[in-house]
């Protein structure tokens, strides 16, 4: 009796699974806003969860159901006819020899909806950021203050950190879609700063699941002053890390599966930041030629 109830639930809890995977396809694009909301939600230790369900929020219009299913048709449509084309709808020739290639720029307040920004607040801390459009619409100015007052929450160590990412991309009927940056070996950014490290992290989605908390990080240190600089990171300067600890300097970077890229600042000085960011691009430089940037040891 006891192994027909086991078997009755295993085949239960697989239909449930198996319909999951089926209609998430087609309610992704509808349970999107209550999903980021639960998933992306903070509760402070000790308090309680909400009693009500996240699927009471989700408004259940036939006519949105219509309007969404076009989008994602026309969507599907658009990346059908750029499969055919070539990689991101270029000819298989020219993407080959492309040596630049513009990924972001900040020229108006659409660019910006395309990043997210993020802090300490989140977890309890007393730090601020803000983002908005330059002098001129010319640039992304990303500002506001450094707090590293760790929240009195009992658990939480640390804090004091902002940081700003970029939304990554969705396919139609809200499937994955990654970067693909094996093309090039450089990121190219044009800034100015105020002076603060920042740390540059590449978010992947690599092929192994035990890896899917792993990022890779390069420090960037802004000079400050009123004159721009433009900064080349060869990706072979990216260092993994994983669970904010160091993992390994020489572990290459997936750059078929990037997820999303982000900038955060976590010097530990308290007080007020800027960055300005004009562009970040890619670069195939072929005069780099170094395959790690630290150095490697021979073990006798």
């Amino acid at each position: 009796m006891a192994l027909t109830v086991t078997l009755l639930n295993s085949s239960y809890l697989c239909g449930r699974c198996c319909s999951h995977k089926v209609l998430h396809p087609l309610l992704g694009p509808l349970l999107s806003d209550s999903m980021s909301k639960l998933y992306s939600s903070y509760r402070r230790p000790g308090s309680q969860p909400e009693k009500k369900p996240s699927w009471q929020n989700t408004d259940f219009s036939f006519k949105k159901g219509i309007n969404v299913l076009k989008t994602q048709l026309s969507m599907l449509k658009e990346e059908t006819k750029d499969y055919l084309v070539g990689p991101g709808g270029y000819p298989l020739n020219q993407y080959l020899l492309e040596q630049t290639k513009v990924l972001w720029e900040f020229r108006s307040q659409e660019d910006l909806n395309k990043w997210v920004i993020s802090s300490d607040v989140e977890i309890g801390g007393k730090s601020e950021v803000y983002l908005k459009l330059g002098r001129n619409n010319q640039a992304a100015l990303l500002y506001g203050t450094l707090n590293t007052e760790v929240p009195r929450d009992g658990e939480t160590k640390y804090s004091g950190y902002c940081s700003m990412r970029a939304k990554p991309p969705v396919g139609s009927f809200a499937r994955k879609k990654y970067y693909d940056w094996s093309n090039f070996n450089s990121l190219y950014l044009r800034v100015r700063g105020d002076g603060r490290p920042w740390m540059v992290n590449i978010y992947t989605d690599p092929y192994f699941s035990h890896q899917k908390d792993d990022l890779y990080s390069y420090f960037m240190f802004t000079r400050g002053g009123p004159y721009w600089e433009e900064i080349k990171m060869p990706f072979s300067k990216f260092f993994l890390s994983s669970r904010g600890r160091v993992q390994d300097h020489q572990h290459p970077v997936w750059l078929d599966k990037i997820s999303t890229l982000g900038f955060t600042i976590g010097d530990k000085v308290d007080g007020p930041f800027q960055l300005e960011i004009d562009f970040i691009g890619l670069l195939n430089d072929r005069a780099h030629t170094e395959e790690f940037a630290y150095e490697t040891y021979e073990k006798v």
